[in-house]
């Protein structure tokens, strides 16, 4: 099969025209995974990052548990110490006997 020379001036503009295409969706794949790339070190950096702010407040929930429990004790021991006062039968009651 050979090409006369009209077929030739046809033919060869739309093979380098294909070929500029053909580059243009190389460079276009190429730029893709080049964005991906970045997307998912942006996306891990941030997972690491959560996982540091994680560790620092699981640390802050336990130190606010501890508190917690502290204040409730404290609290326990203030209702025993009055639970202890109001023991007396008499003193401090107010009795009525004019029944």
């Amino acid at each position: 099969m050979s090409l006369k020379s009209i077929e030739l001036q046809i033919a060869i503009p739309k093979t380098f025209d294909a070929g500029k295409i053909v580059e243009q969706q190389q460079q276009h794949v190429i730029n893709q995974q080049m964005h991906a790339n970045e997307a998912l070190k942006k996306q891990i950096d941030r997972q690491q990052t959560m996982v540091n702010d994680t560790e620092h407040l699981d640390g802050v929930d336990i130190d606010e548990e501890r508190q917690q429990q502290e204040q409730q004790e404290q609290q326990m021991k203030k209702k025993q110490q009055l639970a202890k006062k109001a023991q007396h039968p008499f003193k401090g009651n107010f009795v009525d006997f004019s029944g």
